[in-house]
């Protein structure tokens, strides 16, 4: 499938170095269900209006503003040219201000992925520099960009042939995880729990697939609506409680929970380690898209065993 229309594009620049680029959105929601008001009487599409909430008459496009809220009703007019006397010129440029290790991130402050790529061939050996230069360091950069008249923090990072750029949240928007975490009582867990638990850990063990999570209200809700297409009933579809057992005693809990784990035989020691890809971090995902399985060949006879030199 082709590629969407790029969501900005501009130049990435380090110190004198530069090159065109183009940022593409590296996620996307529009695949899922979504819902448009409409007149059950009708069935037509209905349209917003606004409402003065204290005449109740309805306001025209041209009466509207924007408020904030001081006091109780009370409101600070603020113009457009309020706004874009402040708002920062946008000179479509991400300017690289440093480069530090990925793991000092913090996972809150992650935000929006994009796809950074050369937008022309000229640019592509200024952009292939910066990419291996922090992959061979494992670096990320840090830089500024200016979108929709608001500057934003990026983190890039290699990835594959290309970069994946990330917003970064400021820290004034990051909460205080000791307002939720201060009051949880510093327990001391007996090693023969925490070992039998550890036991559980690792038997269920796994690679990241992101394959396997299904999205299953989302399912749900296209096989109803094929359904009401198709003239027929709508099935009350209910998603299967999770059971609330009142257990007592969690040494208890934790030796059924391994007694009820499949048996699995431990990795071979003479195994290679699988390929790291490149441009991927330490998790290793693995390609979706299996075909079925080959059916299997012939059986030949047994030729003659000759002796053969290996590749080298």
């Amino acid at each position: 499938m082709a590629p969407s229309r790029p969501y900005w594009k501009g130049y990435l620049k380090l110190s004198l170095v530069s090159c065109p680029i183009a940022l593409y959105s590296a996620a996307s929601s529009t695949e899922r269900v979504a819902f448009k008001q409409i007149n059950r009487k009708t069935g037509n599409r209905l349209k917003q209006q606004m409402v003065d909430e204290e005449t109740g008459e309805v306001v025209e496009t041209a009466d509207k503003g924007r408020g904030f809220e001081i006091a109780k009703n009370t409101y600070v007019a603020v113009d457009d040219e309020d706004i874009d006397a402040i708002a920062i010129e946008s000179n479509h440029t991400i300017d690289i201000d440093s480069f530090v290790p990925r793991v000092q991130i913090d996972e809150r402050f992650l935000e929006s992925p994009y796809y950074l790529v050369p937008d022309d061939r000229v640019g592509q050996d200024a952009f292939a520099v910066i990419r291996e230069a922090m992959r061979g360091k494992g670096m990320v950069a840090i830089g500024r960009v200016t979108l929709a008249k608001r500057e934003r923090v990026m983190m890039l990072q290699p990835w594959d042939k290309g970069l994946l750029g990330v917003m970064l949240r400021f820290a004034y928007e990051i909460r205080d995880a000791s307002l939720y975490f201060g009051d949880l009582p510093d327990l001391v867990i007996p090693p023969d729990m925490l070992k039998l638990a550890e036991h559980i850990l690792d038997s269920k063990t796994a690679d990241f697939e992101p394959s396997q999570f299904k999205d299953r209200y989302e399912e749900a809700m296209v096989a109803m609506l094929r359904s009401k297409q198709a003239g027929a009933p709508a099935k009350q579809i209910k998603a299967a409680s999770p059971e609330n057992p009142n257990v007592i005693n969690l040494m208890e809990a934790l030796k059924r929970s391994l007694a009820a784990e499949p048996k699995t035989a431990p990795p071979s020691k003479s195994k290679k380690p699988r390929r790291k890809m490149e441009g991927q971090g330490e998790m290793l995902l693995p390609i979706t898209g299996k075909g079925p399985p080959k059916a299997a060949a012939p059986k030949q006879p047994a030729a003659k065993p000759r002796t053969s030199r290996k590749a080298g």
